[in-house]
């Protein structure tokens, strides 16, 4: 894929980004680029694999890291947040494969939005 000006921007953008962002986030960084250039920018990246994609809420959300990684995401407000997942090696064994990803999305309500 040749790099236009546009993508050079959208890159630079990322690197601003916390680790989890949506498409309004990244146009917020580079306004002079139009939404619907960063949707099909965004979804290339997910293609890729640069970028994960996730839907909470009926929205894209997306992710920068690239690890293996899992996440709680609150259906009440829409947050993201990292769950450290270290021991999976009994997948592994079962699948009598090689695994090349992990990414599991466990999804509930946080504990603000119990308490609220």
């Amino acid at each position: 894929m040749r790099l236009t000006k546009q993508k050079h921007a959208l890159n630079q953008a990322l690197g601003k980004m916390d680790n989890f962002f949506n498409a309004e986030d990244l146009h917020a960084e580079v306004s002079k680029i139009g939404i619907a250039t960063i949707y099909r920018y965004l979804t290339l990246a997910v293609k890729r694999g640069e970028l994960h994609g996730y839907q909470c809420n009926n929205k894209a959300i997306y992710s920068t890291s690239k690890k293996n990684h899992s996440h709680f995401i609150c259906e009440k407000c829409g947050s993201v947040k990292h769950i450290d997942v270290k021991k999976l090696d009994f997948l592994q064994e079962q699948m009598k494969g090689k695994i090349c990803h992990v990414q599991i999305d466990v999804r509930g309500i946080c504990e603000k939005c119990k308490k609220g």
